[in-house]
């Protein structure tokens, strides 16, 4: 089969408004969403130690930790919705019988695509 031309005319004003939506998003560095608290602790060693366990039984997730003095914050994943971290919070339980999902307003939308 031939490959063919495909000619786009776009209305300038919808071509400004899409300008300005990429624009928009390109300069948004944080967005809201979710995250699986596992542990807070103020013994940053128990912390280090749970976050390497979490490394080694799940690879695949992310895992970081944040220190809101005196509390040392260990969460997991970064979602858009409280269901899709409900879904992995359900996966996680067997081992993490406390860990809850958590509200963040600081989650980089590449951790979004990285799951």
């Amino acid at each position: 089969m031939g490959q063919g031309t495909v000619n786009e005319k776009v209305e300038p004003k919808v071509a400004d408004l899409m300008k300005l939506f990429t624009d928009i998003n390109k300069s948004t560095k944080t967005v809201k969403g979710w995250r699986i608290q596992l542990l807070a602790t103020t013994d940053r060693d128990r912390m280090e130690t749970a976050l390497r366990q979490f490394e080694s039984l799940y690879p695949n997730i992310l895992v970081d930790w944040v220190h809101a003095k005196p509390y040392y914050k260990l969460r997991a994943g970064a979602f858009s919705s409280k269901r899709e971290a409900l879904q992995t919070l359900y996966v996680l339980k067997p081992d993490y019988p406390t860990a809850y999902p958590v509200s963040d307003n600081e989650i980089k939308p590449i951790e979004l695509l990285g799951r």
